[in-house]
């Protein structure tokens, strides 16, 4: 730069000398000598040289100073380099949307971030603030935009708000968008830049997170947050509880905070259970207990309750959360449950002893009546009161009889739950129940149909299937119309794992909107009929269940009744 100036102003110089013999030469042809002294050429020369120093030091001066502007501006590039270097590292660092807002032209410009968070390409971005405000959720822009614009008016410099914000695709984003707002010499806004901060995952949790606190405080459950680690031996101290804690054990939060939950423990407390528990916490297990606990007022109460381990983000044990639940009701019905078990096993055997001693002592006595009236048979009576008197009686008792057998077939089902089953042709076991009807039938002459071409045999009980079919046969016959001739159909059919016996008539019928619970019961009787014992039903539902089996029935008064009996293949 030195080097420079010197030849600047030795050009100078040497042009200025040219110039000066140029003119003192020229100058005599065009004016006299006497007038242009000669002198006069040496001191333009001494001015020349005089006027080349004073510029030398004019442009030495300027650039000096021209090197200090030069130095300083090449330091302002390199910091404004540096600090768009920064820029773009903290952008890609924080993945922020970097946003650029020039208030008075109301323009605005959007770093990578908008394409790379919210999906949109460069050429779907709006340049004012209009398509800002358009993409923020309905619900959210009047807020912002109030809250955004009442900022710029008090012209402070630092603004957040929290909004949802609308991405390519049509879905919303939660997001925190900071803002620094940059001002004239006069104090006007004339700036502003921000970033937006994609925090749904946040949001979500902080929803979860309040649903949850919803959940713990609003729940009947008490929950109870301790530490991890164990009190001297005892239950890790308390760190939170909830109201439900608090009306469960008559303890405020303020008073059990801190404490052990041992201090729940009393006399009849099961120390098994506690030692489990703390086991359960040495091992860092999930443990369930069950045990009596004490309230404030030494009130006993029975609790269940879990004991959950809770770790944190590095896998480290932090908290256990238990969850208790006062189950003294559920104890005192057990209790009682147990009770009236023991009373009805006991009531039980009562009625079963006397339903032994009641059949057996009247057997005999039975015999004896049925003995002297086949006796009385052979005698002659001709007194017709006193015959109608003996068939009257000879009915009953043969009544009586039939009722102490079926309260006999009763109770051999009930002392033996499992009977002995096998392979029994339908066919056979029709043919003997029809020999033992062969009477009624002849006189009552229904029309009787069966199917048993899907299925010939049975796995069943043979005794107990041909006393089921005897009494549907004869309640058919019993409770048949009296205005139709009576028609009984019998099927059998395979369903997938089960056979299905069905036995239908067009009898009486039963009123079901009024006795269907009372179908099967003991001792029911739904027609007014003489024979009728309220035995017959009881006593099939019973064989047809100690088979394994299911029994249902449709029936409609004056239509007929269908019995279904289902039972299980082998």
């Amino acid at each position: 730069m030195k080097n420079k100036t010197n030849k600047i102003a030795l050009i100078y110089i040497l042009i200025s000398i040219f110039l000066v013999i140029v003119i003192h030469k020229l100058i005599p042809k065009y004016i006299s000598i006497s007038n242009y002294p000669y002198y006069s050429t040496t001191v333009d020369v001494v001015f020349i040289l005089l006027s080349g120093i004073l510029l030398k030091y004019v442009l030495h001066k300027n650039n000096i100073k021209n090197s200090v502007v030069f130095k300083k501006l090449k330091n302002t590039n390199e910091e404004i380099k540096e600090s768009n270097e920064r820029y773009d590292i903290v952008a890609k660092a924080t993945s922020d949307t970097i946003w650029d807002w020039k208030i008075q032209e109301d323009s605005i410009s959007w770093n990578k971030g908008i394409e790379g968070v919210f999906g949109y390409k460069q050429n779907q971005v709006g340049k004012s603030s209009d398509w800002w405000f358009g993409n923020i959720h309905p619900e959210d822009s009047i807020k912002m935009s109030i809250k955004l614009y009442s900022f710029i008016e008090q012209k402070t410099e630092n603004w957040q708000d929290q909004y949802r914000f609308k991405c390519a695709d049509g879905s919303y984003k939660y997001v925190l968008d900071r803002g620094f707002l940059l001002k004239d010499e006069n104090g006007i806004a004339v700036r502003m830049i921000g970033a937006i901060q994609d925090i749904t995952k946040q949001k979500e949790e902080e929803q979860r997170l309040k649903l949850l606190e919803t959940v713990i405080t609003q729940t009947k459950d008490s929950v109870i947050i301790t530490e991890a680690n164990l009190n001297d031996g005892k239950i890790p101290k308390i760190v939170y509880v909830n109201p439900a804690f608090s009306v469960m054990s008559g303890y405020h939060s303020d008073e059990i905070i801190g404490k052990s939950p041992n201090i729940l423990k009393g006399p009849n407390s099961d120390n098994e259970e506690y030692e489990k528990l703390i086991n359960a916490i040495i091992n860092k297990e999930e443990c369930q207990v069950e045990t009596i606990s004490y309230k404030k007022n030494n009130d006993e109460y029975w609790v269940n309750f879990s004991m959950l381990p809770v770790y944190n983000s590095d896998g480290e044990l932090s908290h256990w959360v238990s969850i208790q639940r006062d189950i003294s009701e559920e104890k005192k019905q057990e209790v009682e449950k147990e009770q009236l078990i023991r009373e009805l096993t006991q009531n039980n055997k009562d009625l079963q002893q006397f339903s032994y001693i009641t059949s057996h002592n009247l057997r005999a006595p039975l015999s004896n009546l049925t003995g002297l009236l086949s006796l009385i048979d052979d005698i002659p009576v001709e007194n017709l009161e006193l015959k109608e008197i003996l068939d009257g009686f000879n009915k009953s008792t043969h009544l009586l009889n039939e009722t102490i057998n079926d309260l006999v077939k009763v109770i051999i089902i009930k002392d033996n739950p499992s009977i002995q089953k096998e392979d029994v042709q339908l066919k056979d076991i029709f043919e003997n129940v029809f020999s033992q009807l062969d009477f009624l039938i002849g006189l009552h002459k229904p029309i009787i149909k069966i199917n048993f071409e899907e299925v010939t045999f049975l796995n069943i009980n043979k005794a107990y299937l041909e006393s089921i079919l005897l009494n549907l046969l004869t309640n058919s016959i019993k409770y048949k119309s009296e205005t139709r001739k009576l028609k009984i159909n019998i099927a059998a059919h395979n369903n997938d794992d089960s056979t299905i016996l069905t036995f239908k008539d067009n009898g009486i019928g039963i009123d079901l909107e009024r006795n269907r619970d009372k179908i099967f019961g003991l001792y029911q009787r739904f027609h007014n009929h003489p024979d009728s014992k309220g035995l017959g039903l009881y006593l099939v539902k019973s064989q047809v269940e100690t088979m394994g089996g299911i029994i249902s029935l449709e029936s409609e008064v004056n239509i007929g009744t269908i019995f279904t009996l289902t039972f299980k293949k082998q």
